[in-house]
């Protein structure tokens, strides 16, 4: 019953929104209180992988040496600022695995595995991060050797050989062991050190519906999806680790997902990066299901009702800022980033990265993240012109406010201080340009196609 009623209720919301021309908030249900972890700062070889899979390359894996050079960069170039930690992503394969059915490095062709690149970071100030799902099997359906750990269960036993799934073998969470194997898959990476953890495909283990695929496997209880979120917190929260999901549909406006995670994805996948993708991929489109809007912005906007200082992570998936046209639209996705609390995914590497490194290294905005920093825009619709400009205050007072065009041409942007609580005027600083504008009483700029402006102002 409730499912009909809350199609109903979204039905009539959407309805009254074209109507009035209003936000389209709908009521945020309870979060998991006090979330321990601002936005990570971080690179991903997510770029590498994209690259070769759209050129066709069927062993798709980096090698030790690509992985290396690149963070030795990263080393270089981001940790001093905060990029501290390099995280794994899809693609590899499962060729080793342990004891116990979990994945043990990434690739077959690899000398050394994650346990060796997780001591190998920490030795030089850095984290590894683990791409994968607690829900995957990776283990043939006959395997009566591999066993789950601290059981006498074969970890085939949780596979269901009649499940008709695309990809991937799902744990069925109602068979003997399945706490044990989910709860198992973190724990085996946390005794490594590690302690980010991205788990992807959820709406597909969820009701094995995609949108562009269409069916990818069983439409299950909803209690089961519930059930291994659940598992997986627990495991999570036992051992400090960080759980980001991706791909989740976001049903109830993220119920689930909001009690269980740390940090949410709200956009489709980055893929081949530019513009399009970051702002215009559908814009405007609130859908039902993975993914609600198609582009990083809408995404950033829309659920930015649900972000704030100890409360759910708004993640735009990752940054190829090598692939953006202009300056203006490169300031505009790293301040869009942060001007939300949403993480710096850095994806460019050593050899694509151009002459751009310094669109990550602004201090001055990186302080936005150093101090927990979360923005809203004055509207969370993104069909109106009000969603493109952000404020937010820093643990000090001071207000640091965004103001966006995502149009084609250029476009005034304006603010009065009275709407922050400021009589008289108050010192303005410019956050890309690094230079004090003086004291004012409200601010008014001309922004360029795709740009920004980001200023700070002092009380």
């Amino acid at each position: 019953m409730k499912i009909y009623f809350y199609l109903l209720f979204s039905l009539l919301m959407l309805i009254s929104c074209k109507k009035e021309n209003a936000t389209i908030t709908l009521p945020p249900v309870v979060q998991a209180p006090n979330n321990p972890f601002k936005a990570p700062l971080y690179w991903s070889v997510y770029e590498h992988h994209i690259v070769k899979e759209q050129n066709g390359v069927q062993d798709n894996y980096i090698s030790e040496e690509e992985l290396m050079a690149n963070v030795d960069w990263v080393d270089a170039n981001l940790k001093s600022l905060g990029y501290k930690m390099i995280c794994m992503d899809g693609w590899g394969d499962v060729s080793q695995l342990n004891e116990n059915g979990y994945r043990k490095s990434h690739s077959r062709h690899w000398e050394h595995d994650f346990a060796w690149w997780a001591n190998h970071l920490k030795e030089r100030g850095m984290t590894l991060g683990i791409y994968g799902n607690p829900l995957w099997l990776n283990v043939n359906s006959n395997d009566k050797t591999t066993l789950i750990k601290g059981t006498n269960i074969p970890v085939s036993s949780l596979i269901n050989p009649n499940e008709n799934a695309l990809w991937f073998q799902w744990v069925q969470v109602d068979r003997p062991g399945a706490e044990q194997y989910v709860k198992g898959y973190i724990q085996y990476y946390a005794d490594m050190g590690v302690k980010y953890f991205r788990v992807d495909f959820l709406s597909w283990f969820e009701n094995g519906q995609d949108r562009y695929l269409g069916k990818v496997g069983p439409n299950r209880p909803r209690r089961d999806y519930l059930t291994a979120l659940k598992w997986m917190k627990e495991a999570a929260d036992a051992n400090g680790m960080f759980l980001s999901f991706v791909m989740p549909h976001m049903y109830y406006e993220a119920e689930a997902e909001l009690q269980t995670g740390h940090m949410v994805r709200i956009n489709e996948d980055a893929g081949e990066g530019a513009w399009y993708k970051w702002s215009e991929k559908d814009r405007g489109q609130k859908r039902f299901g993975w993914s609600v809007y198609a582009n990083a912005m809408d995404g950033l906007t829309y659920w930015s009702y649900l972000a704030g200082r100890g409360k759910m992570i708004l993640d735009p998936d990752f940054i190829r800022i090598n692939t953006f046209a202009t300056d203006e639209e490169k300031k505009s996705v790293i301040s869009a980033c942060l001007m939300a609390g949403a993480p710096i995914t850095v994806s460019d590497q050593h050899n694509t990265i151009g002459d751009n490194l310094w669109v990550y290294q602004n201090e001055e905005l990186l302080a936005l993240n150093k101090d927990g920093f979360v923005g809203k825009p004055l509207t969370n619709n993104p069909a109106k012109d009000s969603s493109q400009i952000w404020k937010g205050q820093l643990s000090n007072g001071d207000w640091v406010i965004g103001l966006f065009n995502r149009e084609n041409t250029t476009k005034n942007r304006s603010i009065n201080f009275t709407s922050l609580g400021i009589n008289g005027t108050a010192a303005v600083r410019d956050l890309w340009l690094h230079k004090d504008l003086g004291k004012m009483a409200s601010f008014s700029v001309d922004v360029p196609a795709h740009g920004c402006v980001i200023i700070k102002i002092t009380p």
